[in-house]
C-alpha cells in the first residue's frame, strides 16, 4: 500500500494553512523565494516579463482546497458567462 503513504504536510502559500495533500495531485504555483510572488507578477499585480533567473529560482508551492474554491467562487462573480 504505498500509495497510501504519499500524503505530505505543507503550508498554503496563499492562506498559509497547515494541511495535507498529495504531491502528485496538489494544485500549485509558481513563487520566486527572492519577492514571495509568481514570477512576472508586481507587489501592485500588475504583469511584467519573468526574468530567466527568477524562474530557474521559483519553486512550486501547494494551494489548499479551500484557497481554491475561493478562487473558483471570485471567477465565477467577476466572470458569469466563463470567458
Amino acid at each position: 500500500m504505498a500509495d497510501e503513504d504519499t500524503t505530505e504536510t505543507g503550508r498554503c502559500i496563499s492562506c498559509k494553512r497547515t494541511f495535507r495533500y498529495d504531491p502528485r495531485t496538489v494544485e500549485t504555483v509558481l513563487i520566486d523565494p527572492q519577492s514571495g510572488l509568481p514570477p512576472g507578477l508586481t507587489v501592485l499585480g500588475t504583469l511584467r516579463p519573468a526574468t530567466p533567473e527568477a524562474v530557474a529560482r521559483s519553486a512550486e508551492q501547494p494551494v489548499c482546497p479551500d484557497c481554491l474554491e475561493r478562487a473558483r467562487k471570485f471567477d465565477q462573480a467577476w466572470n458569469p458567462l466563463g470567458g
